[in-house]
């Protein structure tokens, strides 16, 4: 802290910063020199070494291009590989809908003929249960019929003779028909 005080110090006496212009008391003649020296006896020594730098910074280029060359061509094949892939799974869906299709218009028709069937049993079924029905009351109106007929007979021939002689005439009747 004491040097960073004196800065300011020196700084106050001698009139503030200024430039030197003595050539001699800078010490420019000797820092040219040096440079000079350095120059001329590193020049093979740097050379070299910025020659190998150069060759290894040219081959790094040229292998990561030679990366990036072979990159893209596997970019391009997989690229290919995707397309036809694709193309492939187009046509695998395709493939899907059609078998879905046919397998929906086999069990619709498969579902139809069964359908048909079943209601040409059920048809069936009800034409006989309209014919038992059908002869059940048959039989019951002959039934009737007959029952009313034996009734009104009775009553219409109680007398014998009657009977015996409605009988004969129509026996008479009928062998006259036949012969």
């Amino acid at each position: 802290m004491e040097n960073f005080d004196q800065i300011f110090t020196l700084l106050a006496e001698h009139e503030g910063i200024g430039l030197n212009t003595d050539i001699l008391e800078t010490g420019l003649l000797n820092i040219l020199a040096l440079l000079g020296i350095l120059i001329f006896t590193g020049r093979d020594f740097l050379g070299s070494l910025l020659e190998e730098r150069k060759t290894t910074i040219v081959q790094g280029v040229q292998d990561a291009e030679d990366r990036l060359n072979e990159a893209q061509k596997r970019l391009n094949e997989a690229k290919k590989q995707l397309d036809q892939a694709n193309i492939v799974i187009g046509e695998i869906q395709n493939e899907t809908i059609t078998t879905k299709k046919m397998l929906l218009e086999s069990d619709a028709y498969a579902a139809k003929k069964d359908l048909k069937v079943r209601f040409e049993r059920a048809l069936a079924t009800f034409r006989s249960k309209e014919r038992q029905i059908f002869l059940e009351i048959k039989q019951q109106i002959i039934s009737l019929v007959l029952t009313r007929t034996v009734v009104r007979a009775q009553e219409a021939f109680k007398p014998k003779d009657r009977a015996t002689t409605l009988i004969n005439d129509t026996i008479n009747k009928l062998e006259g028909d036949l012969l």
